[in-house]
């Protein structure tokens, strides 16, 4: 532990509390207080006159629960080395105060946040939802359970495009597999419904908490948002589960995870492992240092695809790079860096589209002259003529022609319907087919329609994915949202 910092202890009985002073550092204004702690903005009197938070705890508010909460702060900011979680830098104390000096958040606490923007839009809250699912992730590997998750305990860089880190470890604990806490813990507005109502509860308590702040970003207010505490206690203690608002648009797999965050029976919760990896979240794809290194990798095998003729993977490759490329761009902070990565994904996107069109199904020949073939010229003329006699094959006849003529007009999806149905005909009556001029030509028509089918599906396949670069899309749209409606925050 650091030593103390002003000098020897005083010899008065009960000396005057003063004001927090801590040598060194200049308090600027306070941001915020709890029960027994201060929190202020400050500086290093010397060298690059950092800004800091400093925590300031008062010794003699501090009772036995209290002590182990700061201790257990202190351990474990001391061994959390995460982006988005709160950097200790260091802890002091003098005859009346222990101070936690903290990494400073310009941009105030997600609440602030959200009372002044009332909603949060769904990109917008994506992007909080992994940055917060990135820490639970690191404190889950430690087996670290926070307890106090909600919006005042989730703090913002700054107030354009902020990064955000939780803080406030007070309640946290070491759990391993099957612990089981008794205590009561949290904020009751953001506490899962098995500390009130069963008294027994475990880290899962935090995937509930999670799934309250994702309401109260989306919706403006906590799903138990109550006007007395006997309103919040009914709600707490109802069995009733928890609803989406009526009338508001959200995504499937957004409104999916907050139902399943907000399960009251934490047995029926989603687990931590299947938050981590649901797709609303989608940490492979989250903005970070990695997302880079994922695309360069990616694009590398798309590359060697390319080269090998393997024109259907090297394209699904290269749009997958895509999903790192975009949070790479977002990511970097240097504009000439984001516009040479634009750069090399125009270049990329260009040569996907490209194998696209090499891909295209290439039109049936026409007949020379444009004239019709007869019946001794074009197989499948010889082929209907063999079918005449049986109503079922001359309609799948009937339906490789339709598939023909829509391939030739590039109505793909309907060709490659009829040719699905044509073909489940033909297969069936080539197993019973006697051996003779109309089985040995169905055969091979048969290899031919199923070829024609295939090359049809995978440029459908291809054809869908998308290689458009939506970063800058993306970053205006962010932009103009934190840009139009400041957040308020001093």
């Amino acid at each position: 532990m650091s030593r103390p910092t002003s000098g020897r202890p005083s010899t008065a009985k009960n000396p005057p509390i003063g004001p927090p002073k801590l040598s060194g550092y200049v308090f600027t204004e306070k941001l915020g207080s709890g029960t027994y702690a201060i929190v202020y903005k400050a500086y290093r009197k010397s060298g690059s006159r950092q800004v800091v938070a400093i925590k300031c705890v008062l010794k003699s508010s501090l009772n036995k629960a209290s002590t182990e909460n700061l201790l257990t702060e202190i351990e474990l900011l001391k061994k959390l080395n995460h982006e988005n979680i709160v950097r200790l830098e260091d802890f002091l104390w003098d005859d009346q105060y222990i101070y936690l000096i903290m990494e400073y958040c310009s941009g105030g606490d997600l609440s602030n946040f959200i009372r002044s923007k009332r909603t949060i839009p769904e990109n917008i809250l994506k992007r909080f939802l992994q940055q917060i699912a990135k820490a639970m992730k690191y404190l889950y590997d430690f087996n670290i359970a926070h307890m106090d998750l909600k919006p005042q305990n989730i703090l913002l860089t700054s107030e354009y495009n902020p990064t955000l880190k939780i803080a406030d470890f007070g309640f946290s604990k070491h759990l391993f597999q099957g612990d089981e806490l008794h205590l009561m813990r949290g904020s009751p507005l953001y506490m899962a419904p098995e500390i009130i109502c069963k008294g027994t509860y475990d880290s899962r308590v935090d995937l509930w908490s999670i799934g309250v702040i994702i309401y109260e970003c989306l919706f403006g207010r906590a799903p138990f948002a109550s006007r007395t505490f006997k309103e919040l206690e009914n709600k707490i203690w109802d069995s009733k589960p928890v609803e989406i608002p009526y009338g508001v648009n959200i995504t499937d797999n957004c409104r999916d995870l907050i139902l399943r965050l907000l399960k009251r029976d934490p047995n029926e919760r989603i687990t931590f492992e299947e938050f981590f990896n649901h797709p609303f979240v989608d940490l492979e794809h989250c903005a970070s240092n990695e997302s880079l290194s994922k695309a360069i990798n990616t694009v590398a095998n798309a590359v060697k695809k390319d080269q090998n003729g393997e024109y259907k993977e090297a394209i699904k490759l290269y749009c997958e790079s895509l999903g790192h490329f975009i949070p790479a761009i977002h990511f970097e902070k240097d504009e000439k860096k984001k516009e040479a990565i634009r750069a090399k994904v125009k270049e990329y996107m260009n040569r996907a589209e490209e194998l696209k069109r090499l891909m295209k199904p290439k039109r049936p020949p026409a007949p020379a002259n444009g004239f019709k073939r007869t019946v001794s010229e074009d197989p499948v003329e010889e082929l209907t003529e063999l079918c005449k006699d049986n109503e079922e094959l001359t309609a799948a006849m009937t339906l490789v022609k339709a598939a023909e003529t829509e391939n030739s007009q590039e109505d793909y999806e309907q060709a490659l319907k009829h040719y699905e149905l044509a073909l489940s005909t033909f297969i069936i009556f080539l197993k019973d087919e006697k051996s003779g001029p109309r089985k040995d030509l169905m055969g091979k028509l048969i290899h031919t329609w199923m070829d024609a089918a295939e090359k049809i599906k995978m440029f459908l396949d291809v054809q869908s994915l998308k290689t458009e670069d939506t970063s800058v899309k993306e970053e205006e749209t962010v932009k103009n949202y934190f840009d139009t409606e400041k957040c308020g925050i001093q």
